[in-house]
């Protein structure tokens, strides 16, 4: 299957000669003369990305960016532009844009910089698809696994573990195999990463 770039720019020619480029470098290209018409497309495409203008009639790209991220569409999005504001640069990128670039880009570099954000979201979902793997393993836990895997992940020992707990030290063994088990951990250090990616969530159940 073909990556897709959406290309979002009122000025014709700019879309005709993008379209043309990135579809020879192999990817499949939406291209769209305004934000209003591009945020009307189906954009849940995994592994996609987004060429943006900053200023065009109607909605302006930040105005669009702002928009995908109310809608909680993690596309990546790579900003083009014929002026070098820096303001505006800075806006964008804090807002989480993953590229800002000055028209006209040569088409060696603007393949580059797609590639690179491909890349980038690609990492991204084989990261969210690990997440959540974890947390449905999270979900098959007790509520007393949770609590003891949320202090054994601080170096506590079973003796510790069952003292905090009040629970007998075998309990405590017993829970503790079954977590492990349950959550495809091998080493304690397997599990602190787990919990690391997961943040509070992974936590005991409150009482």
């Amino acid at each position: 299957m073909k990556s897709i770039v959406y290309v979002v720019d009122d000025d014709d020619m700019v879309r005709d000669s993008l379209t043309l480029l990135l579809e020879g470098a192999g990817y499949e290209v939406h291209a769209f003369d305004s934000g209003e018409a591009f945020l009307k497309d189906d954009l849940a495409h995994a592994g996609a990305c987004v060429l943006l203008d900053v200023a065009m009639p109607g909605m302006s790209g930040l105005e669009v960016q702002e928009e995908l991220a109310r809608r909680h569409l993690a596309l990546p999005v790579l900003f083009l532009t014929a002026h070098g504001d820096v303001p505006t640069a800075v806006h964008a990128v804090k807002a989480g844009a993953v590229d800002f670039l000055q028209k006209p880009i040569g088409g060696t570099e603007l393949l580059a910089r797609v590639g690179e954000a491909q890349a980038g979201d690609a990492q991204r979902l084989r990261a969210a698809a690990e997440v959540a793997v974890i947390f449905a393993r999270l979900d098959n836990l007790t509520p007393r696994e949770r609590d003891v895997m949320a202090l054994a992940v601080t170096g506590q020992h079973n003796k510790e573990i069952a003292r905090e707990l009040g629970i007998s030290h075998r309990t405590v063994e017993i829970h503790r195999a079954r977590m492990m088990h349950k959550m495809g951990a091998t080493t304690l250090v397997d599990l602190a990463e787990m919990v690391r990616l997961c943040g509070p969530d992974a936590g005991p159940d409150p009482a």
